[in-house]
């Protein structure tokens, strides 16, 4: 698992900031390609290591091999006012951030085939907080890293941001004096963010909290000749183990347990 991101206890407006042509709104084609289990199927058998759970679980993602899941993504500019220095002048610079709380949704709709998200709100935390995104020249609704997700039923999930990089930024987290990494006037981006969920139910019932860490690794490449409005895209998403949950944890050595690869493809929708 990649290091936590170096500044997010500092700016109080971390964020992983995407190139400026993913702008926009856009229709997704989402098909898995592959899943594996790298390390062994016991350390996807559930806090336990069941292999019956494990066994069920792989069976369940590859049965999912080859079917594509259509959504929306969208990607907002936003800027961010960086300090010069005592003699000289703030910089403003441009970038643009993922939608979270438009995308989470779109997601687990999608994926689960049915309308199951009922609200999905920022949050702040002590890295991203919308006093400090406001201070640094964001808006209200920009996105910020930390989102609850309210369900239908009686269950909601919080996302927190561990750490994030863009291939090609020196600096290692994606930070705002590398907006979008060094490739960001190119065709081609690359860059990681680990999440760390927790679910958890919200009614009486005394189940402890769920906890899983998930590295998302992202490839986007615009599509020549197609005036900017076709991006192919490729998703990895590693999962680890849980230090408070997972006996298997140590046994792991903080290697992924899982692996899913993703084909994508993006249409850029028209603006409204």
């Amino acid at each position: 698992m990649p290091p936590l991101s170096g500044g997010s206890d500092l700016s109080g407006y971390d964020n992983l900031y995407y190139p400026q042509w993913l702008e926009g709104q856009w229709k997704v084609t989402q098909t898995l390609t592959s899943t594996t289990t790298p390390i062994g199927l016991q350390y996807i058998g559930g806090p336990a290591g069941s292999i019956d759970i494990a066994t069920e679980s792989i069976e369940e993602q590859r049965r999912q091999i080859g079917v594509p899941v259509t959504f929306e993504l969208r990607y907002v500019p936003s800027t961010i006012i960086e300090g010069g220095g005592k003699n000289t002048k703030d910089k403003i610079i441009p970038v643009v951030l993922e939608d979270r709380a438009f995308n989470t949704k779109q997601r687990l709709n999608s994926f689960a085939g049915r309308t199951v998200v009922s609200s999905v709100e920022y949050a702040d935390v002590k890295g991203s907080n919308r006093n400090a995104v406001l201070a640094a020249g964001g808006g209200d609704e920009d996105p910020l890293q930390t989102t609850v997700v309210r369900f239908k039923g009686p269950a909601a999930q919080k996302t927190f941001v561990l750490g994030h990089g863009v291939d090609g930024d020196d600096s290692g987290g994606g930070g705002a004096g590398e907006a979008g990494g060094k490739d960001d006037g190119g065709r081609k981006w690359s860059g990681y963010e680990v999440d760390r969920n927790i679910f958890m139910l919200t009614n009486q019932n005394t189940s402890p909290p769920i906890t899983t860490d998930s590295e998302l690794i992202w490839s986007f490449e615009k599509v020549e000749g197609e005036g900017g409005n076709i991006v192919r895209a490729k998703l990895r998403i590693a999962s680890y183990l849980n230090s408070q949950q997972d006996q298997l944890y140590f046994m792991a050595k903080n290697r992924a347990v899982s692996i899913a690869d993703y084909d994508l493809t993006l249409q850029k929708l028209p603006k409204l």
